[in-house]
């Protein structure tokens, strides 16, 4: 058995990367940073890179689905949130689609890199096209898991790097889309997992009129308060077919998860969560 790495005290767990015969590097504009546990990620310098609000939904999606035999991620950015889902589910088959041909080459390489290239199936395209899946994607995937844009194109500054207008905005389409996705295509007994803003009021009724108009329902979801005494300013969101439900469960919202606390530091359940999903206790 090899030796176990450690950072700070801390064993890093899970299976140590594979040596890559290419040595795959960051190029010019890029960083490699480390994910959960072993697995490290591409990104942008100046782009879009991964939050908080990934790590949510990919500790969100996973708890809430311990079994999965085919996973999908819709609208994958770089990688990211499927990565994590990865980690926590090994040799689960997942299929990844991204619109941005930048994120979609970073996220090839950072697959790569870890030696997942084998458990993915990455499709570049906008997952509202019928080109992207294929027949027998028809209610086969157990778990999806989503990070929709959270902003109309008119309703605040773009910013200044196209990679980020493409992951706050709605460009390509918003939450009810991932919703009408979703609803195609889980399997039976499947679920959804989503964040979404929930402050102001209007974008927490954004998400259930994306849900009603489908077949799904939320069964549960929990409020993020990103700082003590602060309204909770997004929510993650577990939906499932209203076919595998009975009609007598209600809806469950949980108690907020405080992301810091009022010190300014970080919560003792937030770094237990990153404990699950193989980030350091720090």
């Amino acid at each position: 058995m090899s030796e176990s790495k450690q950072f700070k005290g801390w064993t890093i767990p899970g299976h140590a990367v594979p040596e890559t015969s290419g040595k795959l590097g960051p190029a010019e504009g890029e960083t490699l940073d480390f994910l959960s546990g072993h697995y490290q990620i591409f990104q942008l310098k100046a782009g879009h890179r991964f939050s908080t609000d990934d790590v949510l939904v990919a500790w969100y999606a996973t708890e809430n689905s311990p079994q999965a035999n085919r996973i999908l991620d819709l609208g994958s950015g770089i990688g990211s949130v499927a990565l994590m889902v990865a980690w926590r589910r090994p040799r689960t088959p997942l299929v990844t689609v991204e619109a941005q041909s930048v994120s979609y080459s970073l996220a090839q390489k950072s697959w790569q890199l870890n030696g997942l290239s084998s458990q993915v199936d990455l499709r570049l395209g906008d997952f509202r096209s019928p080109e992207v899946f294929r027949p027998e994607d028809a209610a086969s995937f157990d778990l999806i898991t989503g990070s929709p844009p959270y902003f109309p194109l008119d309703s605040g500054i773009l910013g200044d790097h196209p990679q980020k207008v493409a992951c706050r905005f709605e460009v390509r389409g918003d939450i009810s889309d991932y919703c009408v996705t979703a609803a195609r295509l889980l399997a039976p007994g499947g679920g959804f997992a989503c964040v979404f803003p929930v402050d102001p009021p209007h974008q927490l009724e954004r998400v259930r009129k994306a849900v009603e108009a489908t077949s799904l329902r939320i069964v549960r979801w929990r409020p993020i308060e990103l700082r003590f005494g602060e309204r909770p300013l997004l929510g993650v969101f577990w939906l499932m077919h209203q076919r595998d439900l009975p009609a007598s469960l209600e809806e469950y919202e949980e108690p907020p998860l405080r992301i810091r606390d009022a010190d300014g530091r970080v919560s003792l359940e937030y770094r237990l969560i990153k404990l699950r999903m193989g980030f350091p206790p720090h």
